[in-house]
């Protein structure tokens, strides 16, 4: 029996086992279709619409197969949903035991070496240091206690699993971020380290589950975070190329050499060092804060470069220093490897941004209080093609140092280690250029469109409100208000608002909220969580929100029968990663660059509304470009669900009354 049929009979298994168990045709193509991907060692991408059943397909095959997999997401939410629900019921239905693991970033896990650190008098003294660079001071008693009491006890050390959340600054001294850590071979307590602990569970799993962000430091470290495996598959497609972006870039501002600072101070007191890189901090501030947005097209400017510079010379006599203080105990060991670690890591990042690579772009980030210089692959398909296609990887637009370890690992691995043969990339909307963009191999690669289950047609309307001022007039805000307060109220509620930004967020819902008789929420009222649940139980009330809201968000039911969106999220043009990306791509810049990312997200943002077969309701684009633009409103139209499209409010109110009353 082939892998597709071994797949499809217990995909059939599993449905029946389940209350909605019903057929769906486009979850038997992705599963056959991933299974055919993982026997034949070819990648694949799959459009997979709202209702698939998405994450079933792909673990599915991979389960079946006995290849070691691992699952890349962009959401916690999805991790857990993986974790808790899909797995265990898989687990019940297969005919051998299977193994999973989630894998996190190093700095999510307490650190039982820096913990006893923490708890001696003496090396409070160093620590207050860390605490007062992030806001913080002393580490109370009482809260050393609580936390080596959960450590006794906890079998993760996760942060995530605390009982309460920790100060940001409380955590920071009890744990190790990945520029920190001298490994477990080299830590006193490595044989109870929680991130080691999690590594090994991870390398003994079928299936490991992280987050995309963590997969990219993971190709970035030349493979030295997770272990060896034949399948990966990223999930949430559309945000691969972003996140690759940054985490194969780098950024070095006033803060991390702050940090870096009080890491020092916690092992060598020669204030005059330690002085010297608080000055270099401040001094770099002060230039950095009025170019924040700004593209540095040329370089760094010789002021800040020949700054970096004297930085990196003050960082090198610390490491002169470090080398000179004797191994008296495992403890100063350990505290010497760490320091080491951070030193080193500092040292390359202010090589790459001193003399940056070619085919980078460089910029100031952040904000005026807290500016940073970042450096990003212009190309992030060329950084692929080193990283994950290429079977003998050679050189990155951005040097990485194998033995530099950005995850959980702090171990020196071989740096060569072995590319998956099968990646699958899927989503509810993947970009139509995504397989040039990414530089995915064309002769090994499957694009397919499994739909979805659900009744688009018939079921949601597609509404854009042509009789709207043009997005940049001056009329326009007040416009957005005045046809949200008519549409709320024939959705009776019920409606969910985006924005492309929070100015134009909170000015609608400052207008609306006292014109409407029902309750308006916004981003921000409470932690996201609590915001999407108080929405989806109270069914009249509204919810605005900006872009952390156009995916990720599920509420099916009465509670969510209107999707509003403001305006056509296109990209800034003043983004500078994205600016130098349309001048590579000269007169078709808009076309590569802006249309297929406005595209996707506009997609993501309708797709809030159906989220289950019986759900109904209208999407509504307050942009008239939508239907004025011929050059490209039909990219964008075509991106979208299947909906029926009305310009007239007169329809658009009626079938919000008949969805009120079905």
């Amino acid at each position: 029996m082939t892998l597709a049929s071994r797949s499809l009979e217990l995909l059939d298994r599993v449905r029946e086992s389940m209350d909605a168990g019903e057929d769906r045709p486009g979850q038997h193509r992705m599963v056959e279709a991933i299974a055919d991907a993982i026997t034949n060692g070819r990648h694949l991408v799959v459009q997979a619409g709202t209702g698939t059943g998405k994450s079933l397909a792909y673990l599915i095959p991979a389960l079946a197969s006995g290849r070691t997999t691992v699952i890349a997401t962009a959401t916690k939410a999805l991790q857990d949903q993986l974790a808790d629900k899909e797995l265990p019921l898989l687990s019940r239905h297969m005919a051998m035991d299977i193994s999973w693991a989630v894998l996190k970033g190093r700095s999510n896990y307490l650190c039982m070496q820096r913990l006893d650190e923490a708890s001696r008098s003496d090396a409070q003294l160093g620590l207050e240091g860390v605490a007062e660079a992030a806001g913080g001071g002393r580490i109370p008693e009482r809260t050393l206690a609580q936390l080596q009491k959960w450590a006794d006890t906890s079998p993760t050390g996760d942060r995530a699993d605390l009982p309460t959340e920790p100060a940001p600054w409380v955590w920071s001294a009890v744990s190790v971020g990945p520029r920190e850590c001298p490994g477990a071979a080299k830590c006193p307590r490595g044989d109870s380290c929680f991130a080691e602990r999690a590594r090994t569970r991870a390398a003994e799993a079928d299936v490991v589950i992280v987050n995309t962000h963590l997969y990219g430091l993971h190709l970035a470290s030349r493979g030295a975070i997770l272990p060896d495996h034949d399948v990966v598959v990223f999930d949430e497609a559309h945000e691969v190329e972003d996140i690759i972006s940054a985490t194969t870039g780098l950024e070095i501002g006033p803060g991390g050499i702050t940090s870096i600072a009080r890491t020092i101070a916690t092992l060598i007191a020669d204030d005059q060092i330690l002085d010297a890189l608080d000055t270099d901090a401040a001094r770099l501030a002060r230039m950095l804060a009025p170019l924040v947005g700004s593209r540095l097209r040329r370089g760094l400017p010789a002021e800040i470069a020949d700054a970096l510079v004297a930085t990196r010379e003050h960082v090198m006599q610390a490491s002169s220093t470090l080398q000179k203080i004797p191994d008296a105990s495992a403890d100063v060991t350990t505290r010497k490897a760490r320091v080491a670690t951070a030193i080193g890591g500092l040292g390359l990042d202010l090589d790459a941004v001193v003399s940056p690579a070619a085919d980078t772009v460089m910029w100031v980030g952040g904000t005026e209080e807290h500016p940073r210089v970042e450096l990003a692959p212009l190309d992030v398909g060329q950084t692929l093609d080193a990283l994950l296609w290429d079977r003998e990887p050679s050189g990155l637009g951005i040097e990485v140092d194998p033995e530099r370890d950005q995850g959980v690992d702090g171990s020196e691995d071989d740096p060569t280690y072995g590319l998956p043969a099968t990646v699958v990339f899927t989503s509810a909307t993947v970009p139509e250029s995504l397989v040039e963009r990414l530089h995915i191999p064309p002769d090994d690669v499957d694009v397919i469109d499994v739909g979805t289950p659900f009744d688009f047609a018939n079921h949601a309307l597609l509404y854009c409100a042509t009789h709207m001022p043009d997005p940049r007039s001056e009329r326009y805000a007040g416009a957005v208000a005045d046809e949200l307060v008519r549409l709320i109220d024939a959705a009776g509620g019920r409606t969910l608002a985006l924005f492309t930004s929070h100015r134009a967020m909170n000015d609608a819902a400052d207008s609306v909220a006292s014109r409407v008789d029902v309750t308006v929420l916004r981003q921000g009222d409470l932690p996201k969580p609590a915001l999407v649940e108080k929405f989806a139980t109270e069914e009249a009330s509204c919810l605005f929100a900006t872009m952390g809201f156009w995916a990720g968000i599920d509420v099916p039911g009465p509670s969510l029968s209107l999707v509003t969106i403001d305006k056509i999220p296109f990209p800034r043009p003043d983004d500078p990663l994205l600016s130098a990306r349309r001048e590579r791509a000269a007169a078709a810049g808009f076309t590569t660059i802006d249309l297929p990312r406005a595209a996707t997200l506009l997609a993501q943002g309708a797709g809030r509304l159906i989220r289950s077969a019986t759900d109904r309701g209208v999407v509504a684009v307050l942009d008239p470009r939508l239907a004025t633009k011929a050059s490209y409103r039909w990219h964008l139209i075509h991106a979208l669900p299947p909906m029926r499209r009305t310009k007239e409010f007169d329809e658009v109110a009626d079938f919000l009354r008949t969805t009120r009353t079905a």
